[in-house]
């Protein structure tokens, strides 16, 4: 049999804790240890039975894993991935890969360069789903896509901001959410030329935007609309249509809609809408399902690690491809700043 891939989590908050039971349900990973310096993280570490250390220097001095999650907080991923990348251990960053564009790109390059493979937590790129949907863009079942619409409509509830931070620039659902559905639709769709962007606070008045709206225009020449907000109360946002966190309760309804010459595709209902006979208004449309297993998607991003660190496949979500999604969130921030159309770079 082949030898379990040895992972370390660092950082043993939410989403740590939750890299450690996709580490659980994999067949091909194992938990090396848990990386955090509080006492909260080494009492979690003691009661699943795992190894602790405080800090990555120590975890390496110690025994090396075969991969690292760096699940610790944004402002310190650069410094993580770059430790990681010395002592030449392959590395699955949390997303976003940093805070800023001249740090992701110091990241990717130092990544590059030593031949360390550095992957980007964009999750949802896993799901089989996304996969399905893909290949039925690229295998031409719309034709030619020429518009796309997404929606992130939900509610934060008020104890969500006792958390200072979450009131401050840089954690409204720009940088925290949209990254996600920027990451899908260029992954479905194509890479993003140029961004317009409007923002407002008007309801909780928080420095931070809760809601915006922007206009898309893709390299292939299809163009996108994105309406997000964190203060209405909906159903339509991936958190809540997709199922892929329990912690969210499931709508049944779609967020993405792409549409193209001979049909258009809802998601995640997987729903593909086509004129049986002649392609026109006049004449029956109707939908076919198209359904897919449904697998956990940070189970399936840890079993593309172990192929990535056992050296049989390239990353799904490379750092370079991180950097890409992280430019064009960017690009939306100094849009909604200046009102003006700007092109991710």
């Amino acid at each position: 049999m082949t030898k379990s891939v040895k992972i370390a989590v660092a950082g043993a908050g939410l989403i740590g804790r939750r890299h450690v039971a996709a580490i659980a349900a994999s067949a091909d990973a194992e938990l090396h240890s848990i990386v955090d310096p509080s006492d909260a993280g080494r009492a979690h570490a003691s009661s699943i039975g795992a190894a602790w250390h405080d800090s990555l220097s120590a975890l390496f001095a110690a025994g090396r894993p075969d991969g690292v999650i760096l699940a610790t907080p944004n402002q310190i991923h650069v410094d993580n991935g770059l430790e990681c990348v010395a002592a030449g251990v392959p590395a699955l960053i949390e997303k976003p890969l940093a805070t800023d564009l001249a740090a992701a790109t110091r990241l990717v390059e130092a990544g590059e360069a030593a031949g360390v493979p550095l992957l980007v937590g964009h999750h949802r790129r896993h799901n089989p789903l996304i996969a399905a949907a893909r290949k039925q863009i690229a295998d031409g079942l719309l034709g030619t896509v020429v518009a796309v619409h997404g929606m992130f409509w939900l509610m934060k509830p008020d104890d969500y901001f006792d958390t200072g931070w979450r009131r401050e620039p840089g954690a409204g659902p720009i940088f925290l959410n949209l990254i996600h559905d920027i990451d899908l639709l260029r992954h479905l769709v194509g890479e993003i030329a140029s961004v317009q962007a409007l923002s407002s606070n008007a309801v909780r008045g928080n420095p931070v935007e809760e809601t915006a709206a922007l206009l898309l225009r893709f390299e292939n020449g299809a163009l996108g609309t994105f309406s997000l907000s964190d203060t209405v109360v909906a159903p339509w946002s991936w958190e809540l249509t997709a199922q892929e966190n329990p912690a969210y309760p499931a709508t049944g309804q779609s967020c993405y809609f792409i549409g193209g010459t001979h049909g258009s595709m809802e998601l995640p209902s997987a729903k593909v809408w086509t004129n049986p006979g002649q392609r026109s208004w006049w004449e029956p449309i109707s939908a076919a399902h198209y359904p897919v297993s449904r697998e956990d998607p940070l189970v399936c991003q840890i079993n593309q690690f172990v192929r990535v660190i056992r050296g049989g496949e390239r990353p799904l979500v490379s750092a370079r491809e991180g950097l890409k999604t992280l430019q064009v969130i960017d690009a939306v921030q100094r849009s909604a700043v200046s009102g003006e159309s700007v092109t991710p770079s």
